[in-house]
């Protein structure tokens, strides 16, 4: 990371990219501008796109200074922001690279090509890796089918979500408002994300305004931040359901916590879903969950409605189904949540885990 910080953990050393704290990391607004890890630091302030490959490049030079002094096995870099580094490692030490990928520029861009700069390195890294981690099948899919890589150089091991006990506040909700439409009568369908077009966010609009004319009493809830948010509340006016759509902006915390609570039904429309974590969360808090059929998490789940996300009238008729029959909503979430307590890191760990033993062999 690119600060130095007390994580207080015993079972790995953390390097920082520079010795100054977050606070004044934040404060220059650029990344990775050093010669090499520990040196003494200039920043730059240009925080324009066309900076970006200068920043990559010099992360990419500091990691492999690093290496050069460093005893290891394996290097695991995740997504495009250090696949850089992660050749510049494996070029320094010719140990054998893994990737992680949790999301693609196909998935960001909504099934296009993304920022060009990160989709060539992207291509260069899948290309050179020995071998790739993919968040799911649909992962997988997209690494095989828009990039070209051999399927078996992919191995598939899906996300978890692992929600404590103490992070289940039954006090007072935030949504106070909510809570008393909800007291009269109304439902409430929940959205938590980024506003951009790979979560499918005007589908949802389309599909709000033909709820609400069969239901007035459905109100939508779509928390998060994004470039499309402008957009969003645009398209919710011109069809006329402004008063059945409320746009939460940023949440955390508590509000995040209470903003899956509230949901009768919680909805994640998106077009290319490496894998979706909030519908797991949205479960943990006690709401049964639609997902699009173009995502990783609904290959783990099977007690969830499934739909294409282009197809707003069968999303609009689940919603409404669920919304209007109570022994739905409440069956739905008690067997996704069975399935939500099956959840676990271990053993996803241990696929990853297996890989890494079985790499290091072939190379011994």
């Amino acid at each position: 990371i690119p600060y130095t910080a007390d994580h207080d953990i015993d079972f790995m050393k953390i390097t920082p990219a520079h010795a100054v704290t977050a606070e004044e990391f934040l404060s220059f607004g650029s990344t990775y501008d050093a010669d090499y890890f520990g040196a003494s630091t200039s920043f730059s302030i240009d925080n324009s796109p066309l900076d970006l490959r200068k920043q990559h490049d010099s992360y990419a030079h500091n990691v492999a200074k690093l290496v050069e002094s460093k005893e290891f096995d394996i290097i695991h870099a995740h997504d495009w922001l250090t696949f850089r580094a992660g050749l510049a490692a494996k070029q320094v030490s010719s140990k054998p690279l893994v990737l992680h990928v949790h999301a693609t520029q196909y998935d960001q861009s909504g099934g296009g090509h993304g920022n060009p700069i990160a989709r060539e390195i992207e291509q260069q890294a899948f290309m050179i890796a020995d071998h790739i981690f993919a968040v799911s099948q649909h992962t997988k899919n997209v690494i095989v089918n828009q990039y070209g890589i051999p399927a078996d150089k992919i191995h598939v091991v899906h996300n978890s979500m692992e929600i404590e006990e103490s992070e289940i506040d039954e006090s007072e909700t935030v949504h106070a408002y909510l809570e008393a439409m909800k007291s009269h009568g109304y439902k409430v369908v929940t959205n938590i994300g980024r506003m951009t077009i790979q979560k499918g966010l005007t589908h949802l609009i389309e599909t709000a305004a033909k709820v609400v004319a069969k239901n007035p009493k459905v109100l939508f809830l779509i928390a998060g931040g994004g470039e499309q948010k402008e957009e969003l509340i645009r398209l919710a006016a011109e069809k006329r359901i402004s008063q059945n759509v409320i746009f939460e902006g940023w949440v955390a915390g508590k509000s995040l916590r209470d903003s899956f609570r509230i949901g009768n039904v919680f909805v994640m429309p998106s077009v290319s879903e490496p894998f979706g974590l909030t519908p797991l969360e949205a479960i943990g808090f006690g709401s049964p969950v639609i997902v699009s059929k173009q995502s990783g998490v609904s290959e783990v789940l099977k007690n969830c409605f499934k739909v294409d996300f282009w197809d707003t009238d069968k999303l609009a008729d689940t919603i409404l189904s669920i919304c209007e029959h109570e022994s739905l909503e409440r069956t739905m979430w008690q067997n996704s949540y069975q399935e939500y307590l099956n959840q676990s890191w271990i053993e996803p760990t241990r696929k990853m885990k297996d890989k890494f033993h079985e790499i290091h062999e072939a190379r011994v």
